[in-house]
């Protein structure tokens, strides 16, 4: 069976790739045929991002074909991706019989050797797992599953579903790893309750998210040895290596646009009246950020915006200011547009500067510490500054 894809004597797994794409919140579809250039076998469209799809079919889930076929879809979907400004890369594999071991293998060699691919493995049965971006975790889509005695009908199928993966720094577990920091933290440096909390509900309460999600990251955070079993409130403990995790959890690329006003006089103003004007969908960051929160260590970086989601993110604004910048400047941009990887940590920590929204320390850190431009020398000012007392606080 050829391990290429060819899409007009593979309807099926087409069928199949939308439909499991479709579960987890994806578009697939398969492009026109392209006149020049290399045709790649489909698109996906996920929170506004495009990947470019090179898809690889094996009949059965091997190790030791599964990995060279599945890093061959890498490569060939980035040469694609190459091609196509504005797209990502993404390497799929769909697999007749897959069994558990082999999910568990192929996640353990791309951590260890392609952190960086967005890859997707599905099987007819519609069991399958995905990872988007650098850092993220696997989505796991089983929702088609057969009944165990429908999967004892097919020839040679085992159990499939590799184990559930807890993302320990989804954007809103991030958001109440925040909250539980606070009390530790100035409150001109992270926007959160700051309370003692007993329980899981109490979390809940002042996180203001459902109780099962707020159990599900302590019960996580217990098991990881990051809460204090011996005292009565929830106290996180392993400060370092939580941060060393969350760190390592936040390295990944996110969308965003270079910018200019037309205007070419007071530049600082009109990005403070920007602010300003949209302080709901708005924040400042990174480098620019680290300034307004007095942690500021480099300089000459443009600022950065966060905004929910991009792109379209201005023309869904009635909001003057806007019209009053250029997408896609010639020349030096006066500020960069990214769209927030965590939105709802972002936005909820964010404290307030001089009228407008800024992203809290911890995420100031996050963001930075991947930057090319001096991102570690800032990361580390706010590291030794702010967060290694607290570090040293959680071992007390």
């Amino acid at each position: 069976m050829p391990s290429h894809l060819h899409r007009s004597k593979e309807s099926h797994v087409t069928a199949r790739l939308a439909s499991f794409f479709e579960q987890v919140g994806a578009k697939y579809t398969e492009p026109q045929q392209a006149a020049v250039g290399l045709a790649m076998d489909g698109e996906i469209m996920k929170d506004g991002v495009r990947y470019t799809v090179e898809v690889k079919r094996l009949s059965e889930g091997r190790t030791d074909r599964v990995i060279p076929l599945l890093s061959q879809a890498i490569l060939q979907a980035q040469r694609y991706a190459a091609e196509r400004h504005g797209t990502q890369p993404m390497a799929v594999l769909y697999v007749e019989r897959a069994p558990e071991s082999m999910f568990k293998k192929v996640v353990g060699f791309m951590d260890a050797y392609r952190p960086n691919a967005a890859i997707a493995i599905v099987t007819p049965e519609g069991i399958g797992l995905v990872r988007w971006n650098k850092g993220d975790a696997y989505e796991i889509n089983d929702s088609d599953r057969p009944t165990a005695r429908n999967m004892a009908r097919l020839p040679g199928t085992v159990n499939t579903a590799p184990p559930k993966l807890f993302n320990l720094f989804s954007d809103l577990n991030q958001w109440m790893l925040k909250v539980l920091l606070a009390p530790d933290i100035q409150e001109d440096l992270l926007n959160a309750p700051r309370n003692t909390y007993r329980t899981g509900s109490e979390l809940a309460i002042a996180a203001q998210c459902s109780q099962m999600s707020a159990s599900r990251l302590l019960q996580h955070l217990r098991q990881e040895g990051f809460l204090d079993e011996y005292s009565g409130a929830l106290q996180v403990v392993r400060r370092q290596e939580l941060f060393r995790r969350w760190r390592a959890a936040a390295m990944r690329s996110s969308p965003e646009i270079p910018m200019r006003f037309t205007a070419r006089v007071a530049i600082q103003q009109q990005l403070h009246e920007l602010l300003q004007s949209d302080q709901v969908q708005t924040c400042l960051g990174l480098f620019s950020a680290a300034d307004a929160l007095g942690m500021g260590h480099v300089s000459g970086v443009p600022p950065y915006i966060y905004v929910p989601k991009l792109p379209g993110f201005a023309n869904d604004r009635n909001n003057p200011a806007w019209a009053k910048v250029t997408l896609y400047p010639e020349g030096a941009p006066d500020f960069i547009v990214r769209q927030a990887i965590a939105p709802e940590a972002t936005f909820k920590g964010a404290v307030r500067r001089e009228g407008f929204l800024c992203a809290d320390i911890i995420q100031v850190w996050l963001d930075v510490s991947n930057h090319p431009s001096r991102g570690q020398e800032q990361a580390d000012h706010i590291y030794n500054t702010v967060l290694r007392p607290l570090v040293n606080q959680g071992e007390q």
